[in-house]
């Protein structure tokens, strides 16, 4: 009897361990493969003409230090590279992110955290985001309109 016991529960043992190994493999396929396709990606689309500079009202950040970025450009890149995942479309926040815009952070410390964050959020290093697609998404994040006043809105209104 206490042969079985040990056989089944070093079977048990033994499958436990193949699940383990399993589930860490196909995470770490997952991982390593979701960093090829955003290093892949970018060499991988066809060249695109001079980009034209952008009309002064798509331009934001003067103000703040940051450098000129543009907003059409920085809604571009803040989906491409997953903001929106956490952060929701327009950087409103949701559950997993924090509310970016319409008043962010002030650019330095926007770009100190992106590139070397505490929380949950990846770091984004110079070669997944240069110094210009930062200030293009923190143009977009100033850019965001603000909420709607709660007496504004009839079903929230007192």
């Amino acid at each position: 009897m206490m042969t079985i016991d040990r056989v089944s529960r070093s079977a048990s043992a033994e499958a436990t361990r193949v699940h383990r190994r399993r589930a860490v493999a196909f995470a770490l396929t997952i991982t390593v493969f979701t960093m090829w396709i955003g290093t892949v990606t970018p060499a991988a689309q066809a060249p695109t003409a001079t980009p034209t500079p952008a009309a002064p009202a798509t331009q934001t950040g003067q103000a703040t230090g940051a450098p000129a970025g543009r907003v059409d450009v920085g809604a571009a890149i803040y989906r491409k590279v997953g903001c929106f995942q956490c952060h929701v479309n327009e950087a409103q926040g949701g559950a997993n992110g924090p509310r970016l815009g319409p008043d962010p952070v002030p650019f330095g410390r926007f770009t100190q955290y992106v590139r070397r964050p505490t929380g949950d959020m990846p770091p984004y290093s110079e070669k997944v985001l240069s110094a210009q697609d930062m200030a293009d998404i923190y143009a977009f994040v100033r850019a965001r309109p603000r909420p709607p006043a709660v007496s504004a809105i009839p079903l929230l209104a007192p």
